[in-house]
């Protein structure tokens, strides 16, 4: 691996970056709404009459700058961004909208990362049996399952464990992150934010599941019948090393690349499951952000979703290099 291709793929981040943050700035403006009339419609729904809406909505332009010219409105979101200043909330105001998301941001993280963690393992196990000649019959059996799983939206499992688990058996909570005024993180406080925490993450497994197993399938066909494994099996070499040691760790690669933008998309937040289960990460702050038409708050989640996926592509093509030896020679 040379400079100049490490210089390479730094351009492109860059590059993506400019690309990522002009887009976000174009499309929520795209959107109908009025951000500032929204935060009074919002009063006025729960009863509260503000006199001199007007005045009170040109002074709120004006404090944000809504009523510049669009240019001088794109320089300074371009200029403020690459320096991460991503402004204030409205929705949210006077609280900025990089504290907004680190409040929500460890929610999601635990959530997402370690559900996306558990799924990518299991399902990827899965899938090299599923493919291996001398798997049981058991685990063949367990395609069917799995290609169903594949194809139901997580959204929609997410209401069916809500349904079975919570409304029906009452077995777990019908949703937030905890009980109570504050998260506790004694023994017993932990205790419950996992029990919290278990419906949303069962749902993501059970739908990640499947379709890790079944790219984890597709290339560990590709795979069998390879030299090397011949070789390996020539050699008298265990069944479980040639398994795990030649053919899983060659099938990996692929699957490590769809892991890598999995979890940097993680951190935007899987925004129907939080909000089935009122779970306060990045996609349920997503969601209020986007009924309030804050645009600053959706113009900062969705950089910041932007800018998790385009490290994570920079690492991993960085690190591919140094698992595949074919691309170093290269």
């Amino acid at each position: 691996m040379t400079w100049g291709y490490v210089l390479r793929r730094l351009a492109m981040f860059v590059v993506v970056l400019w690309g990522a943050v002009t887009i976000n700035f174009i499309v929520p403006r795209l959107a109908p709404g009025d951000p500032t009339a929204a935060v009074l419609e919002q009063l006025a729904a729960r009863g509260q009459q503000s006199a001199g809406a007007g005045d009170i909505v040109a002074a709120y332009r004006a404090r944000f700058g809504l009523d510049d010219p669009i240019l001088l409105q794109y320089w300074r979101y371009v200029s403020n961004t690459f320096r991460l200043d991503l402004g204030t909330s409205i929705s949210y105001f006077p609280q900025s909208v990089s504290g907004s998301i680190l409040m929500a941001l460890p929610w999601t993280i635990v959530l997402l990362g370690v559900a996306t963690v558990i799924a990518f393992g299991v399902g990827s196990l899965l899938g090299a049996l599923l493919a291996w000649p001398g798997s049981p019959r058991a685990v063949k059996a367990l395609a069917p399952l799995l290609m169903v799983l594949s194809a139901i939206p997580y959204y929609l499992l997410a209401l069916i464990v809500l349904y079975l688990l919570a409304i029906w058996t009452g077995i777990f909570p019908l949703g937030g992150a905890f009980s109570g005024q504050a998260p506790s993180f004694t023994p017993a406080g932990l205790l419950d934010l996992a029990d919290h925490a278990f419906l949303p993450a069962l749902s993501i497994v059970l739908a990640g599941v499947g379709f890790w197993a079944l790219g984890m399938r597709g290339a560990m066909i590709g795979v069998l019948g390879e030299d090397f494994l011949t070789l390996g099996e020539a050699k008298g070499l265990p069944p479980g090393k040639v398994f795990f040691g030649y053919a899983m760790r060659n099938a990996l690669l692929p699957q490590v690349t769809s892991l890598a933008i999995a979890l940097g998309t993680a951190a935007s937040g899987s925004v129907l499951v939080e909000v089935a289960f009122n779970y306060p990460g990045i996609g349920y702050l997503l969601y209020n952000a986007l009924r309030a038409s804050d645009y600053f708050l959706v113009q900062g989640i969705a950089f910041f979703l932007v800018l998790t996926v385009a490290v994570a592509v920079l690492a991993l093509d960085l690190v591919y290099p140094l698992l595949d030896p074919r691309i170093r020679r290269q």
